[in-house]
Order: structure tokens, then C-alpha cells, then sequence
């Protein structure tokens, strides 16, 4: 049966308070968990999240013929006995992150073939940047209905020299990977910088890997052949969308809140804004501390999503509901992805005055309050947000669809409610 979440809302006081740790982040343990396929030994994987997208990337490995076992929040994969190059249909449909097997599959094994990848709908996603990036490094591309078919000309990638005309994370992640088995040197142009970015790259080196530049504008990746764990487990790093998010919501809707298990340099331009708008905040090389805020009037803002960095694209729908409730008129101009400005309508359902001026730009007059509603969450960062929105609203909301929820946020109810929220879980 459907599963939803029941929210009594606060009717604007701020009350939670106590303190909320973060998990390990989505964004990082997929690619950690894609990037097994290049060792040729088994790989440990610590602070794994328990999300949806975790079980179906695990299921994906495991279809392909990757041994995987779980231990608490610790995975092992060996993936010597993988030989499939086909991703299933079915399950890559659920994931937009499945994409990013596409590299260490073809480096590995000279070919590989996917389904164009699922996932939210917020925005066309193109994969165009892949495949330009696959055939400058020798490969052919085959595309029949909704199927991709790629194989390296000779069974081996090449060097390349790859320009990218749009910031991509996942497309950076994937070309950086699949040119560690590659052959030759491969420059990487205008790549993402995000710190999922680099921790990925530091691993990999840590295990034989010989890649300098990530963390900044360009990468240079030297073809090592398959690496080796040897036994060090690669830990996860902080979810800063989920320490950011949880930000946004002590803002709202507490009297003071720690955020633990952090790393607030991961957050400098979430931090500075908020700090612009009135929040006290305090920092620790782990934790960010939000300080009387029970009576804090917040002033708007305006904002612009932009690549690492920048304001983070994923933690644009809980600065929305941040935005409703400070004093004047914000803005935001969403540069990532051209649909997620949707769901802004349930929050005008709900008393919030924004108006779409296009599709990526709002405007925000605030503060206004809030009544419950029933919600259905389109896609995981807007299904947090409405969360958000119901814990400040007047009444009792339901949040509807939240596999989506889920995907990205551990247990997400039992978090909440730690620090005072009124949520719970219920089948419809």
C-alpha cells in the first residue's frame, strides 16, 4: 500500500530544538558504489545512507554479477565476476544516477549498453556530454527506440581531450572514472568541482588511481589499469543537500538547532546567505549551530542556483519555503535545471504569495503564513520542502508519494521527530 507522511504543524512558532545528525551523502556513495567496477578487488564502503537509490543502484551491481553485502551501513563489493554489460531496463529506469556505470562498465569491458536513465522529473537531463565524451575517447555510439549501445573501437578507451560545454557532475565523475582505465592521458575541461567530486577522486588514487585537478576547472586523468583497495574502506562523506536542508528548516521552525556530522565548508554559500538574511550561526569543523532564532525576524534575499561553488541547485526547493516566511520580496533564479519551479504552486495552495515570472525565476513576498494541505511529492529535494512546509503550516498536512522521500533521506521521520517535529508514518 501507498505509504505517506502525517505532519502536525507548528502554525508558525518555532519550537524544535535539540540537535540532528547527517548520513553519508546520496550524491557520493552512487558514484563510490558505480566506481567498484574498476578494482579488481573487493571494495568496503562505510556511512552508506539507507536510501531507496542505494538499494537500487546494489540491485543494479548485483544484476550485473557483482557480489554485494550489507552490514549495518557498510557495504562490500567484489566485482570480479562481473561479465553483463547490459543495464536492465527496469531498474536503470528508477535511477538517474545509473548513467554513471556507463563509464567504468565500457573502460572495463569495451562496451556497454543502457536505457536512457530515470530519476526525478525536474528538467530535461541530457546525456549528450557521456557520449560526446565516449566517442572522443574512440567509442561508437548506436541508439535504437530508447536504448544506447556503445563500443570502444578496438576494446580499449583512449585519451582524449574533452571540453564541456555544460557543467555536469555526473558526466564529470563518469569520464574521470572511465579514463582511469583508459589508455593514454585524458584532460578533463570545465568539469564540476563539487566536494563528491573530489572525494571520488581522492579514493581512487589512494588505491593506484593518477588523477590531479579534481577540485578545480580541469582534470588530468593518466590511464593506470585496474586498481587495488587492499583493504581500505572508503568512507562517505557528509550529505551537505541533508545538512543544508536541515538548516533551512531549524530557520524556520526552531528555537535553537545543532547540526552534527557536517562539514560546514561544504556549506559556505548556504551559511553566508542565511547570515544575510539574520540567522546566527556558529560553526565547528563537524557541526553548524543555529542560535536564537525563537523570535529572529529573517529578511528576503535573492538567489541564484549555480554549480559548486554556488548555490547548491538541490537545496533550492527548502530555501523556497525559507523565503516564504522572511520579511519583503526575494527572488530566485534557478540556472540548473529549467522544471523545478513546479512545485511552487502546492505552496501557494498553501498561503505562500510567489509568483512564477518564467520558468526558472520567482518572486517571493513574505512573510506569509501557512495552512495545511495535502501534498504529493514530485521529486526528493520538493518532497522535503513540502515537509518543511507542513511543519510550519496551521494544521495537518499529509505529504503523499514519498518513495521519493526516501530515495534520499534516511528514516527521515524519526529524524524529525527527535528534534520535535509531530510526523509519522502511515499507509493509505
Amino acid at each position: 500500500m501507498a505509504e505517506k507522511f502525517i505532519i502536525e504543524g507548528l502554525a508558525g512558532k518555532r519550537e524544535l530544538q535539540g540537535s540532528i545528525s547527517v548520513r553519508g551523502a546520496k550524491n557520493a556513495v552512487l558514484k563510490s558504489l558505480a566506481a567498484t567496477l574498476l578494482f579488481e578487488d573487493s571494495v568496503t564502503i562505510g556511512n552508506v545512507p539507507g536510501i531507496e537509490d542505494v538499494g537500487i543502484l546494489g540491485e543494479i551491481l548485483t544484476d550485473l554479477g557483482a557480489e554485494v553485502s550489507k552490514k549495518d551501513d557498510t557495504y562490500t563489493i567484489a566485482t570480479s565476476n562481473v561479465h553483463k554489460t547490459d543495464l536492465s531496463d527496469d531498474l536503470s529506469k528508477k535511477l538517474r544516477a545509473s548513467v554513471v556505470l556507463s563509464g567504468p562498465l565500457l573502460a572495463r569491458f569495451g562496451k556497454v549498453s543502457f536505457p536512457h536513465p530515470g530519476g526525478d522529473i525536474i528538467g530535461p537531463r541530457p546525456i549528450n556530454f557521456f557520449l560526446d565524451g565516449f566517442r572522443l575517447m574512440g567509442a561508437e555510439i548506436a541508439k535504437e527506440n530508447d536504448r544506447y549501445s556503445v563500443v570502444a573501437k578496438d576494446g580499449k578507451l583512449h585519451g582524449a581531450e574533452i571540453f564541456f560545454t555544460f557543467v555536469s557532475v555526473t558526466a564529470t565523475e563518469s569520464l574521470m572514472m572511465a579514463a582511469v582505465l583508459a589508455e593514454g592521458t585524458t584532460k578533463l575541461r570545465n568539469v564540476a568541482m563539487e566536494p563528491e567530486i573530489v572525494a571520488l577522486a581522492d579514493y581512487l588514487v589512494s588505491c593506484g588511481a593518477k588523477i590531479t585537478g579534481a577540485g578545480s576547472p580541469n582534470m588530468t586523468i593518466e590511464g593506470s589499469g585496474l586498481l587495488k583497495a587492499g583493504g581500505k574502506v572508503w568512507r562517505t562523506i557528509p550529505d551537505r543537500i541533508e545538512a543544508g536542508s536541515f538548516l533551512l528548516l531549524g530557520a524556520l521552525a526552531a528555537k535553537e538547532l545543532e547540526i552534527t556530522d557536517c562539514d560546514p565548508m561544504h556549506l559556505e554559500m548556504l551559511i553566508e546567505l542565511l547570515r544575510e538574511s539574520g540567522a546566527e550561526i556558529d560553526t565547528t569543523s563537524t557541526s553548524i549551530k543555529l542560535r536564537d532564532a525563537q523570535s529572529a525576524q529573517f529578511r528576503s534575499l535573492q538567489v541564484r542556483t549555480h554549480e559548486y561553488p554556488g548555490f547548491a541547485t538541490d537545496l533550492q526547493p527548502p530555501m523556497v519555503v525559507y523565503l516564504t516566511q522572511a520579511q519583503g520580496t526575494s527572488s530566485v533564479f534557478e540556472t540548473i535545471w529549467g522544471g523545478r519551479l513546479a512545485y511552487t504552486a502546492d505552496l501557494n495552495r498553501m498561503g505562500a504569495k510567489i509568483d512564477l515570472l518564467n520558468p526558472q525565476q520567482i518572486k517571493i513576498e513574505g512573510p506569509a503564513p501557512f495552512v495545511a494541505a495535502e501534498l504529493e511529492s514530485p521529486d526528493i529535494r520538493a518532497g522535503l520542502a513540502f515537509l518543511m512546509a507542513a511543519a510550519i503550516a496551521k494544521g495537518t498536512s499529509t505529504v503523499g508519494n514519498i518513495y521519493h522521500i526516501d530515495r534520499g533521506y534516511e528514516k527521515i521521520e524519526d529524524r524529525l521527530s527527535k528534534i520535535g517535529l509531530q510526523i509519522k508514518r502511515t499507509s493509505a
